[in-house]
């Protein structure tokens, strides 16, 4: 399952990949919003990376204006590791060496068909482990109580 949001400025390439992705026999869970009208990025990225935590989704796509904001969001998250990609090495190297699970994307910084490329490659590629594994391991980091 992959879960899918955006905010207003992402609608449109959101429609888009999820008519691309369900073509190709993905199952697509849109978790908003339906229409350009004005919302708050951080609503979203943290109903995806929830989705994401909770394993009802094995991969998230978010889509803002330039991806910055939702992958801002997006790693608050324990366990979210959101990577926001501008091309097809970008994506790949995000799954092979970074194990992301997230993948965001600028609606107003790619093109309708480099997006497309990025999802594709980000959904094919999966981690590598081995030397990565120890580093991936190093992104969470536990706090003392102050």
């Amino acid at each position: 399952m992959i879960a899918i949001a955006s905010d207003h400025a992402g609608v449109t390439l959101k429609s888009r990949l999820i008519e691309v992705l369900e073509k190709t026999g993905r199952q697509v869970r849109d978790l908003g919003p339906a229409s350009e009208e004005s919302v708050d990025y951080p609503d979203f990225a943290h109903r995806l990376a929830d989705e994401v935590v909770r394993g009802t989704a094995e991969v998230g796509i978010l889509i803002c204006g330039t991806g910055i904001g939702m992958s801002m969001a997006a790693n608050r998250h324990p366990g979210v590791r959101a990577a926001l990609c501008h091309d097809a090495f970008t994506a790949e190297m995000a799954r092979r060496h970074n194990n992301a699970n997230v993948l965001c994307l600028g609606a107003r910084v790619l093109g309708t068909g480099v997006a497309e490329q990025v999802v594709q490659v980000f959904l094919d590629h999966r981690f590598e482990g081995g030397r990565h594994e120890r580093r991936v391991g190093k992104i969470e980091i536990e706090r003392e109580d102050s």
